[in-house]
């Protein structure tokens, strides 16, 4: 079975400076998190807020889910932290 993501809920980490959001492939649950320099290379005006970094995750998930989609298939882990790096650009 392929990952997908049926739960849209996300959740903001200040402690670890990222959002995190969860997939699943078959019964196993993956976790992730993407850092908020990853989300400002998504939405430049991104602050600090936690409202303003949920509402650029949201504007962004398609791109948010296919980085982490492609981590995924590079290595089947049970975590996985996106970074700026792991994001192609505006989504």
């Amino acid at each position: 079975m392929a990952l997908n993501f049926p739960n849209p809920v996300r959740s903001f980490d200040a402690g670890r400076s990222c959002i995190s959001f969860w997939g699943s492939d078959a019964a196993l649950e993956i976790a992730f998190q993407i850092e908020i320099d990853a989300l400002r290379k998504l939405g430049a005006a991104t602050g600090d807020d936690e409202a303003q970094l949920l509402a650029t995750f949201d504007s962004h998930r398609d791109a948010i889910l296919n980085a982490a989609s492609a981590a995924y298939g590079r290595r089947r882990a049970s975590y996985h932290r996106i970074t700026a790096a792991d994001i192609s650009g505006k989504g």
